[in-house]
């Protein structure tokens, strides 16, 4: 998550690093996990951890996924603000988080309340590496419709090329890929965990 992002400027970005730090801490706690444990089962070094815990660590998509992952969380419950009862985000605002290998984008429009299980995501990508996904808690299952450009979307071994307005559902349990074929594709992703 670059400083300065989009939409939201250095006050923002700076914002959302507190915001996950401390979900990630309050994600920790509930699940009774030591920094070391937690580390070793997202895969990624303690200090990063402990560095992402502090607020002084700028994490990546890829790291927050695999925090959920280990968290047996939704990535949104590392990332959701406080929810107003009437909340509008426009284009370019919004909790974004960036990928460190592809010009990928995903912006947390809506996650569960509780007792649901849906998280809603706006996605910005460019042409360029591909958004290769590891796969997502089990039951997982990705809804994705195009809005503008176009893109290789689903499964990592099959994915299919769509337009605007086009529609996919897969497995996000299992490897699966985002890849902008032209520039400024968007789309929006509904993640259902069941």
């Amino acid at each position: 998550m670059p400083n300065g992002s989009p939409g939201g400027g250095e006050t923002s970005s700076h914002a959302l690093i507190a915001l996950i730090a401390a979900s990630i801490r309050r994600e920790r706690d509930r699940a009774g996990l030591s920094l070391t444990e937690l580390a070793r089962r997202a895969g990624i070094a303690k200090s990063t951890l402990s560095q992402l815990e502090s607020g002084s660590g700028n994490p990546s998509v890829e790291t927050l996924w695999a925090l959920g992952v280990a968290l047996g969380v939704p990535f949104s419950r590392l990332v959701d603000p406080p929810r107003a009862s009437v909340r509008v985000i426009r284009a370019g605002e919004g909790p974004a988080t960036y990928s460190e290998r592809a010009s990928y984008a995903a912006t947390l429009l809506a996650s569960c309340p509780p007792g649901a299980r849906r998280d809603l995501y706006r996605i910005t990508a460019q042409p360029g590496e591909p958004r290769n996904s590891e796969p997502h808690m089990p039951g997982t299952t990705e809804h994705v419709v195009l809005s503008a450009g176009r893109a290789l979307v689903g499964p990592a071994d099959d994915p299919v090329e769509l337009g605007p307005g086009d529609y996919i559902t897969y497995p996000g349990d299992a490897p699966h890929v985002f890849e902008a074929l032209h520039p400024d594709t968007t789309a929006v992703i509904l993640m259902e965990h069941i």
